[in-house]
């Protein structure tokens, strides 16, 4: 127990290669780290201003001594001229909406204490704060006459955002601990529950009372028991005002005690005065419907809707609604790809969306009155698009570049960029070409791969192999700069890296997600042996003996089970939020539609579905030496499943490490923590590979 506890503390003090840190700074030139990722400023949430002449984005920035990201509001003008820091704080400031006049620009910021509306003009002056709730503020909207403000609040459907601060006084200031609970959720993503609701608030934007348009209407009577918008990753796409500016519409799924496995999101309408009860628009529609946007000229308002309840990988279609009244049309039924944002042109007739297309994240143009679809930029990750005058901004990425604005003309012509600012940095960090092949998969259909090269590539040399698995399984490892699995970590360490888009992918059509329904260790891993084999025999400057399989989430369950059934392939596995025991998870996850939907029903109702491809049925054939990383704040692949693979590793006598996070969920975010990571996955690869 001693050597294992201090084995643990040398695990967990592994120093910071400060000479590679010191090198970005110096600016020599150097092959790509994990310390130039977490130096990459990252921009998101672009803006247009109404009067289409200026961007206000967020600039995030890693601050490695106090261990976290720090984000900034900076300004652009579309044309890419006068790009200049707008906030300087040293707490974050976030979320930025225009006022209707261009002038100045509402934000969410925790520099007063919490996080509140604060508002700052653009020509110059210090920031004012607008509201003084007594509760942290999210999720913030302008209306489109600038004269409302609508934000979310956590509070007890019961209470008013007062009442509920005081309720949690009286909580915290209990002897007793415990918490009893009458349904599920207990705990979600990250976080315990405890009877709030993200409810939605709207305020006059000069300042007055803020009222919870989803809360009770008066004493003795109870709000939505529902969210806005949904948990974990919605934000304030999931809100809108009305044309006219009187009512808002909002995302939630109000489902009661089935909530856990349900799928049904619905839009409501509620007054902003609070003077109705919320009142559901897509009640016939049992699936989810969510990001509800109205046309600029306000006569139509456009949503995301799946078809299929209980499935939430299934192709959002673009639905449109005459306002208020109209009947709604399935726009893009015809159209086989998943639209997962979208914004209006300035003269309503067509509709921007960014769909998973083969490997990219692209975006298209669709015609309003035919459906009709043309690409627009094909190549990279786009996100965010937004309408300015006969120009598209947005944000885009790949897999040499983090995110950086541009703009382009919906027919795909003038690109231009507007922003450079990792331009320098990227420029100094050496990095590996990359290419995209397809080869037969199951079946003989076509799958997609990406191979990056190692840093400072030599024909004729023999490089050791990463063969990252992403996960999902109803995801994808595409074009893309990440900042969790950049394969260009592993290319500047001297890796070549090859990336299969099995089965069950998204951006291939929806039948390709499907297909592994009830299968996932059939389909996706018939695709990954075939997809290894093809880039092994069509890079020969790969060394097919020195080969090491990482994956994290669906990727660390299909490591578990590579293990027990791809014998002799691998020196080495690395298994991050992993499931051994796919019949166990389903009583230890929290969203339970997830599992009953891939695996075709409930343990009990079909234990069949969870047995076949079960990792821990094969746990007896393990031999190939394994590191398991896991979270304790992981709530949707719990704990115990990465405890359990290291007992099983450990029993069996199979060289093991467990790298553990106390603070961290399925993802790995704090700085610190990320170098980590980082530098011991590639001590383990470098232990067995090279």
């Amino acid at each position: 127990m001693v050597l294992a506890f201090l084995s643990l503390i040398l695990i967990v003090s592994l120093p910071i290669d400060s000479q590679q840190a010191s090198s970005i700074q110096n600016r020599v030139s150097h092959p790509f780290s994990v310390h130039d990722m977490l130096a990459i400023d990252r921009i998101s949430d672009p803006q247009v201003s109404p009067d289409e002449k200026w961007i206000v984005f967020m600039l995030r920035k890693t601050d490695l001594e106090a261990n976290r990201g720090r984000t900034d509001l900076w300004l652009a003008g579309v044309d890419g001229k006068d790009l200049r820091q707008l906030t300087t704080h040293s707490e974050s400031d976030t979320n930025p909406r225009w006022t209707l006049d261009s002038n100045s620009i509402y934000f969410l910021s925790t520099r007063s204490g919490s996080s509140q509306v604060w508002k700052i003009r653009i020509d110059g002056g210090e920031a004012q704060q607008v509201t003084n709730q007594p509760l942290d503020v999210g999720n913030l909207i302008v209306s489109p006459d600038g004269k409302h403000l609508a934000f979310t609040v956590e509070v007890f459907p019961d209470c008013n955002a007062a009442a509920t601060k005081a309720r949690l006084d009286e909580v915290e200031g209990r002897k007793a601990t415990g918490r009893i609970y009458a349904r599920i959720f207990i705990r979600h993503w990250d976080a315990w529950k405890d009877g709030r609701r993200s409810h939605l608030f709207v305020m006059p934007s000069g300042g007055g009372q803020a009222v919870d348009v989803m809360g009770p209407r008066g004493a003795g009577t109870k709000g939505m028991d529902a969210d806005t918008p949904s948990k974990p990753f919605g934000g304030p796409e999931e809100i809108t005002f009305t044309p006219d500016s009187t009512g808002v519409i909002f995302t939630s799924r109000d489902a009661g005690r089935e909530e856990p496995w349900s799928t049904n999101f619905d839009l409501y309408y509620a007054p902003v005065d609070g003077s109705a009860s919320p009142k559901c628009l897509t009640e016939k529609n049992k699936a989810w419907d969510t990001q509800p946007l109205f046309s600029l000229d306000g006569k139509t308002l456009a949503y995301l809707a799946m078809s299929r309840p209980g499935y939430e990988a299934d192709r959002f279609r673009i639905i449109l609604r005459p306002w208020p009244d109209g009947k709604e049309l399935v726009l893009t039924e015809d159209w086989d790809r998943n639209p997962s944002s979208f914004c209006w042109s300035v003269d309503s007739r067509a509709i921007y969306a960014v769909a998973a297309n083969l490997g990219q994240d692209s975006l298209f143009a669709v015609d309003v009155a035919s459906g009709k679809v043309h690409t627009v930029v094909r190549d990279g990750r786009v996100t965010s698009p937004g309408a300015a005058g006969d120009k598209i901004i947005f944000g885009l990425d790949n897999l040499k570049s983090p995110v950086e604005l541009y703009s382009v003309k919906p027919d795909g012509t003038d690109v231009r960029k507007i922003t450079e600012i990792n331009s320098e940095k990227i420029a100094v960090a050496r990095m590996g070409e990359y290419e995209q092949f397809n080869f037969a998969g199951w079946n003989d259909e076509k799958v997609y791969c990406y191979v990056v090269k190692p840093v400072d590539f030599q024909q004729g040399e023999k490089y050791p192999v990463a063969f990252l698995i992403h996960g999902g399984p109803q995801g994808s490892f595409g074009n893309t700069f990440h900042y969790r699995w950049n394969p260009q970590f592993y290319a500047g360490a001297g890796y070549a890296v090859v990336m299969v888009d099995f089965h069950g992918s998204v951006g291939y059509g929806q039948a390709f997600t499907d297909s592994i329904r009830g299968d996932w260790g059939g389909k996706p891993l018939e695709d990954l042996q075939k997809g290894l084999a093809a880039a092994l025999q069509r890079y020969p400057w790969m060394d097919g003996d020195r080969v090491a399989a990482l994956g994290a989430s669906f990727g660390g369950y299909m490591v578990n089970l590579i293990a027990g059934v791809w014998l002799e392939r691998f020196r080495c596995l690395v298994s991050h939020d992993g499931n051994i025991d796919e019949r166990f998870a389903y009583f230890d996850t929290e969203e339970l539609w997830f599992p009953e939907w891939d695996h075709v029903g409930t343990p009990w109702d079909n234990p069949d579905g969870y047995e076949k491809h079960n990792p821990v049925n094969f746990v007896k054939n393990w031999r190939t030496p394994m590191l398991i990383i896991h979270g304790a704040l992981d709530f949707r692949v719990s704990e115990t499943q990465g405890l359990g693979a290291f007992n099983a590793l450990q029993r069996l006598g199979i060289p093991s490490k467990l790298l553990y996070f106390p603070d961290e969920s399925h993802w790995v975010q704090k700085p610190a923590n990320s170098i980590l990571w980082h530098e011991t996955v590639l001590g383990w690869l470098d232990q067995w590979l090279k």
